[in-house]
């Protein structure tokens, strides 16, 4: 029986740290450091603009997860924008996430297929299969979830367990049995402040997601002490992760050897182990995908329950499965989101470079509901981030540069991301004059 009502808290912390470390480690580190060392152009670079990203991150992470403590409410990344600022920010932010979202999770999941593929038919595999295997591992997952939130957070602590013994075993493997690179020459020779900016963007597209737990508040038990908790073990296990397979990365195949290989985890663990041991990481890093796509699932539908709330989305994005506490409607509409894109994708770096500009644009606008949180006294006795405001203004402005040395790489891109953005304007009036139940302010 589909009956309307609230979200009962289901989550635990170690739940919620596992969606993070997920929604984080997704397929960004198997091909982000070959973009990352090409921008950088040598080895200091390609540390610096890991660790500074990672420290950023960090920062964001605490950010949001005051955010989340202040204000634990379902579907919280749009609530606190609708509640700070005004409904139509916060359904145009929201409308654009979605888009980014639902196309992001689809191309993870292509990746997945391209990295399995090979492995199950190494002879004839073509397109077409990953396509198949990409929308079949999809369909997985969206069933898994319908079966109810608890089993998709089982899954998700699964996945997530296996991600992480593979990037500690493949770094761990690598450095104690592949050979070390010789030294190599600098990949560029270019001003190092321009290659450190372009060398951030894909870091900042690794180390993205962990905002997204906003949206898992209402499921999360005793909110206010455990989010901050959460969050934060999530992140720093992802900053010490990311460091020691980037490691592994450099001192295997050297920064050239990096910026020359786009399937980087798999010429490392060809270096270290041989076939066998490419095959074994190639349905590892398969795994990695599908725990990015369901924590991705788990999470989304929550938005679009805080906006059916508001008015702006049909009252069917409200009603929850009193048993398994699934909004079916909901997880569908975020299905079709996932799998219409999947045959219209393009590049994974022009889709890296158009979701970090429409990411940062929307972190740079939520993270900055702090300020508004904190004078209105909202969630007083909450975790409380250190150097406030100081240190989030800072993490505002590093937000935004981002997205402006993207501007200045793929200004078309940019463009594309603007329209997204500001097309939620009319969606949203439409929606309050056909679904609303409040006039606009």
């Amino acid at each position: 029986m589909v009956a309307e009502g609230e979200i009962r808290a289901r989550l635990s912390w170690f739940d919620t740290a596992m969606v993070v470390f997920s929604l984080v480690v997704g397929i960004g580190i198997f091909r982000t450091p070959s973009i990352v060392a090409g921008a950088a152009g040598d080895t200091l670079l390609f540390y610096t603009a890991w660790i500074a990203a990672g420290l950023a991150s960090l920062i964001g992470a605490l950010v949001f997860a005051e955010i989340g403590a202040r204000h634990p409410r379902a579907g919280g990344y749009y609530r606190v924008v609708a509640d700070c600022y005004h409904p139509t920010l916060a359904f145009m932010l929201n409308w654009a996430q979605i888009v980014v979202q639902g196309a992001g999770a689809a191309a993870v999941a292509f990746v997945g297929a391209d990295y399995l593929g090979p492995v199950v038919l190494p002879a004839s595999w073509r397109a077409p299969h990953s396509l198949a295997l990409a929308c079949a591992m999809m369909l997985v997952l969206l069933i898994l979830n319908y079966r109810g939130i608890k089993p998709g957070a089982r899954t998700q602590n699964l996945l997530s367990a296996s991600k992480i013994a593979m990037i500690l075993g493949l770094a761990v493997l690598a450095l104690w049995l592949a050979p070390r690179a010789h030294a190599s020459e600098p990949v560029s020779s270019a001003p190092w402040v321009p290659r450190l900016a372009s060398a951030l963007v894909p870091c900042f597209y690794a180390y993205g997601g962990y905002h997204m737990t906003m949206n898992l508040g209402g499921d999360l038990k005793d909110a206010r002490r455990r989010f901050p908790l959460a969050i934060t073990t999530g992140m720093l296990t992802v900053i010490g992760l990311y460091l020691l397979i980037n490691f592994s990365y450099e001192r295997v195949l050297g920064t050239r050897g990096i910026a020359n290989t786009q399937l980087v985890a798999a010429a490392l663990s060809r270096a270290a182990l041989g076939r066998s041991g490419e095959i074994v990481v190639s349905v590892a890093v398969f795994l990695s995908a599908a725990g990015f796509v369901n924590a991705t699932i788990l999470q989304m539908p929550r938005s679009l329950y805080a906006m059916a709330q508001d008015g702006v989305l049909p009252s069917a994005f409200l009603r929850v499965n009193p048993n398994t506490q699934v909004q079916e409607a909901a997880l569908a509409f975020f299905g079709a989101m996932m799998l219409l894109p999947a045959f219209f994708l393009g590049s994974f770096e022009k889709l890296l470079q158009w979701v970090i500009f429409t990411d940062n644009l929307t972190l740079a606008v939520v993270a900055s509901t702090l300020f508004v949180l904190r004078r209105r006294r909202e969630g007083e006795g909450a975790f409380a981030i250190w150097g406030y405001p100081v240190v989030p203004a800072l993490y505002v402005l590093c937000l935004l540069a981002v997205s402006a040395r993207v501007a200045t790489l793929e200004p078309r891109l940019a463009l594309t991301g603007l329209a997204v953005l500001i097309a939620g304007w009319p969606l949203f009036r439409l929606g309050y004059k056909l679904f609303g139940r409040a006039p606009l302010a």
